[in-house]
């Protein structure tokens, strides 16, 4: 597979752990939920990209929803 940035076929995937943040003050007590995909990295140009699982996807879901008590 090539690069979705500039085409180059030097991609290497990393095992990773990302802390994503849920963004806006509002959110600044909510705790960043820890997500562990493989990296796949373009050693050419830096771009990267991943996919996080299902059910890293829900709790992300569940921590950005707008409050229902609002």
């Amino acid at each position: 597979m090539s690069c979705k940035a500039c085409a180059s076929t030097n991609q290497v995937e990393f095992p990773t752990e990302i802390a994503i943040h849920v963004p806006g003050r509002k959110n600044l007590g909510k705790p960043h939920v820890f997500v562990f995909p493989k990296v796949l990295l373009c050693l050419d140009c830096g771009f990267s990209q991943f996919t996080a699982l299902e059910t890293e996807l829900r709790v992300l879901r569940e921590r950005t929803a707008p409050s229902r008590a609002a």
